[in-house]
This record gives structure tokens, C-alpha cells and sequence, in this order.
């Protein structure tokens, strides 16, 4: 991976991490903080669009690609939601952020045509390993979890609510009981399984559209965002009532995620035109280790020590991949 395209993924990364950090508490609001926060992305972004390349080189290749792209966006928060119904925050969202770039890579390779050294293949499982350690050395006994709004995770990763189940009041299960139960398949393994192959889904598709058509990544961003506005207003229901007071209540944190959610995947889509989504892909996870450290450090939240060490194997990764 060139100087240039690491800088532009760890930029994107600091861009990811920050968002989630403003959004940090809000997230439980769900569609009509997200609302809001597409049509900031759309409405801030568009008078970018003429000086950053335009519509791109096909107006008809942006809107499949656009279009195509938001669908994506969409199922996997959806996926994402329902394993956090169904599995731990924890368990959920390491699996889904390890699991999303190893997919991801694997698919370059096989559907773009793209060709890694075994150096940089090292890497990538390192950064994996790393991300997954990250959002499992804390991890609690699982409870059952609280109902949750079906959009409330913010587009590409953002803020996921917390686990708030409590503890259960049922009698004791019988001893002969729990083999059975210690076999059972952790149903947020298998929720965060299918959020990394909604992930890998849309970062190949993305790719490609924009290599096919010779796409701005700002006049695309935009696209996927407008199509996300219609999205979630279809899915408003009686919640439109709720939008100004959420926007009254909550306006500093909607401009940031206006402008730092677009600008951390622009980046990201900068990226890939020049560099494998293979390298890009891992590359750009370094933002959950930047959420958890900040997570342990300012609002002490699981082990200090464990998630340095953690964050310490993901930049020894992203070194493999700037070889």
C-alpha cells in the first residue's frame, strides 16, 4: 500500500472513530436521528459535488451505482440490528468488523482480479485478529438483550446501541441441561457473520462501480445518501413527530455526522481507486480500535491494558500492509 492511500485510510479511520464518539449516546434514538443524519450528509455534501469531479464519467453508471450501493447499506444495518436483538454488542459487532474485511479481501481476489503478496496476506489476517481480539477482551457473559429500534446503527459501522438486558429471575436450569446449552451456536456469532458479508458485499460492490464508471467518490457518497433519506422515510411511520424535537434537542451532533460519516467513506472510496480493496479494507477497521481505546481511556470502560494490546497487533498489521 502506497504513503498516500494509508494516509487517506487512517484519516478515514480518525474521521469514523470521531463520529462515533459524537454519536455516543444518541444512537438509541434510531430512524429519526438517522433521518436527520442523511439528510445532513446529503444536503452538506451536494455543493462539493462540482468541484470534486463532477457526477463522475456516466450519469446512468452513478445511479445504478448509487442506487445498488444504498440497498446494500441498508440490508446490512438491518442484519446488524437484528444481531443485537439476537447476540451480544460485543460478540456482534468483532465478529461483524473482523469478518467484513477478510470477506472483503477474499472477493477482491476472486472477483476483481486483484493480487496480494504474502506479506500483505499476513497483514490482513494480523489487523483481523487484532480488530476481533479488540471487541473480545471484555466480553461479558451473555444476557438477554433489550428490544431495539430496526435502524438505529448508524450507516457503515456506527454507534450501536448497548447491551442493556438484566439479569434473569428463571429458576436455575437443571444440571443435565446444560450440555446442551454450552453447545449451542452463539446466535451473535452468527448475526455477526452475516454483517461481515453485508460489509464485504457492499465495499466490492462500491469498488467496483466506481472503477467500472470512473465515479466521484463525493457525487456517489451523495447518492447513496439521498437514497437513504427516501429509505428511512418510508420507515418513519409515527415517528416523523419526533423530528424536531430530535433536531432541536440534538442539532451539533446531526451537522458532525453530516460531515464526518461522508467524509470517513470518501476517503475510503478515494482509496480504492487506486489501491486493492483487499489492503483498504482492513486498513480502514483501525476505527474500532480507536473507539475502544477511547471507549477504556475517557470513559473507562473495559480493560486499559488488554485493549492497548490489542490495538498494538492492528498496527503491527497495518505495517505488514504499507510494506
Amino acid at each position: 500500500m502506497s504513503g498516500t492511500a494509508l494516509l487517506l485510510v487512517l484519516a478515514a479511520a480518525v474521521c469514523h472513530a470521531s463520529w462515533n464518539v459524537v454519536a455516543h449516546g444518541v444512537s438509541r434514538i434510531g430512524t429519526p436521528f438517522l433521518w436527520w443524519g442523511a439528510v445532513a450528509s446529503a444536503v452538506l455534501w451536494l455543493p462539493v459535488v462540482p468541484f470534486t469531479g463532477g457526477l463522475g464519467g456516466s450519469v446512468g453508471g452513478l445511479a445504478l451505482g448509487a442506487g445498488v450501493s444504498a440497498v446494500l447499506h441498508v440490508v446490512y444495518m438491518v442484519v446488524l440490528q437484528r444481531g443485537y436483538a439476537a447476540g451480544s454488542l460485543s460478540t456482534v459487532y468483532a465478529t461483524a468488523r473482523g469478518t467484513g474485511p477478510a470477506v472483503s479481501a477474499v472477493l477482491a481476489v476472486l472477483l476483481l482480479g486483484e493480487r496480494l503478496s504474502a506479506l500483505a496476506a499476513i497483514g490482513i489476517a494480523v489487523v483481523v485478529a487484532g480488530v476481533v481480539a479488540t471487541g473480545l477482551v471484555d466480553r461479558r457473559p451473555r444476557q438477554a438483550p433489550a428490544p431495539v429500534d430496526g435502524a438505529a446503527a448508524i450507516a457503515d459501522g456506527a454507534a450501536a446501541p448497548a447491551s442493556t438486558g438484566g439479569a434473569s429471575e428463571e429458576p436455575a436450569p437443571r444440571a443435565d441441561a446444560a450440555p446442551r446449552r454450552r453447545r449451542r451456536l452463539d446466535p451473535g456469532i452468527a448475526w455477526g457473520l452475516l454483517t461481515g458479508l453485508a460489509i464485504a458485499s457492499y465495499t466490492i460492490w462500491d469498488a467496483h462501480a466506481l472503477r467500472t464508471w470512473e465515479l466521484s467518490p463525493v457525487s456517489f457518497m451523495v447518492g447513496v445518501t439521498a437514497v437513504e433519506v427516501l429509505f428511512y422515510t418510508a420507515t418513519l411511520g409515527r415517528r416523523r413527530r419526533e423530528l424536531l424535537d430530535v433536531v432541536r434537542a440534538h442539532w451539533p451532533r446531526v451537522l458532525a455526522f453530516g460531515v464526518l460519516s461522508p467524509m470517513s467513506y470518501i476517503l475510503v472510496l478515494v482509496a480504492i481507486q487506486t489501491t486493492p480493496v483487499a489492503l483498504v479494507a482492513p486498513a480502514r477497521e483501525t476505527s474500532v480500535v480507536m473507539v475502544a481505546v477511547f471507549g477504556a481511556l475517557v470513559l473507562r470502560e473495559g480493560s486499559v491494558a488488554k485493549r492497548l494490546t490489542a490495538s498494538v497487533v492492528v498496527l503491527g498489521g497495518i505495517a505488514l500492509l504499507a510494506l
